[in-house]
């Protein structure tokens, strides 16, 4: 168990507890990110005047002293694991993997073993190391999810491509098949997302002050009766977003056995198939694509309706 003591000095007043947290642990070095920060303290790890502090966006006063509580973590041992990657571009500070579906991307405790993270060490001889217990990985892929991922082989590009995440500028399309015939033609969905009130390994649009502001595009490929293809473009990155938005509107992808519908398939119809960015050390763009999985051949196969409408702004 870590234990840290806090007082808000003159130049720090007013700002937001995590934030404030934030700026300290990352003078310190010690690697906890702005998510981690905010898990703490809406976990009751932070106390002012012995009373928890719930809400990641309170705002600091002069003199607060708050007290910190991290709990020792499990730390994992990971091993390289001979399991076939399909590499689509390598150079000294990236990679960009076209993953399958089915793979979880990083260890985490109770499940240390075949993971992408596995597949990677055994690949490549350097990944970077910012997080040890998730070498190489600067974003993610839902397991269910396929497509490409850009993985970091050093800390200079990590913290490159981290920050263009951050800032929401690395481009990024998927293909997905929704159950039901689209409405519109195109459209973008604007509707914040927290995590569910009461399965809280879900996500949902919502209205809290938890919420986050979530934004994705989307254009329809092909309707048939039962199902659309679309092509999908998220401006943010929340956690599950595309899935929770599409379910939002009464259209989840096909295969999501979390926010969808039966009946049960092979796998969830979402594909990350592009994928766009400022190279770290060239500081040229550069982008990505991949071809469609096969599963997906047949709904782009199956005869097109010819109803047009152009959409609007879901918020």
């Amino acid at each position: 168990m870590q234990e840290f003591t806090l007082k808000v000095p003159l130049e720090q007043n007013p700002t937001r507890l995590d934030l404030f947290l934030t700026d300290f642990f990352e003078k310190k070095k010690l690697g906890f990110s702005r998510v981690f920060i905010q898990e703490l303290i809406r976990n009751g790890n932070v106390t002012l005047e012995n009373i928890k502090v719930l809400k990641p966006h309170l705002k600091t006063k002069v003199n607060d002293e708050f007290r910190i509580l991290i709990e020792d973590k499990e730390l994992l041992t990971l091993k390289a694991e001979n399991i076939p990657l399909e590499i689509v571009y390598e150079d000294d500070d990236l990679a960009i993997i076209n993953k399958q579906t089915g793979i979880v991307v990083h260890p985490a405790p109770g499940n240390n073993e075949h993971t992408l993270v596995n597949a990677l060490m055994h690949h490549f001889k350097k990944l970077s190391d910012i997080n040890p217990q998730r070498p190489g990985i600067v974003h993610r892929l839902d397991k269910e999810t396929s497509g490409l991922l850009v993985i970091a082989k050093n800390n200079f590009s990590h913290l490159a491509l981290a920050g263009q995440f951050a800032k929401h500028t690395i481009n990024r399309e998927y293909i997905a098949v929704v159950n039901g015939k689209m409405e519109f033609d195109e459209n973008i969905i604007e509707l914040p997302i927290a995590r569910h009130p009461v399965k809280r390994k879900m996500m949902a649009v919502s209205f809290s002050e938890e919420a986050k502001y979530a934004k994705t595009y989307y254009r329809t490929l092909r309707r048939a009766e039962d199902f659309s293809l679309l092509e999908i473009k998220p401006f943010t990155g929340r956690t599950h977003q595309i899935r929770v938005h599409l379910s939002s509107l009464g259209h989840p992808i096909l295969g999501d056995e979390k926010y969808g519908k039966p009946p049960k398939l092979d796998r969830l119809y979402l594909h990350a198939k592009s994928v766009g960015f400022t190279h770290p050390s060239t500081e040229k763009y550069i982008e990505f694509s991949s071809d469609i999985p096969k599963e997906f051949k047949k709904f782009m196969l199956t005869p097109a309706k010819t109803e047009h409408r152009k959409g609007k702004k879901v918020s």
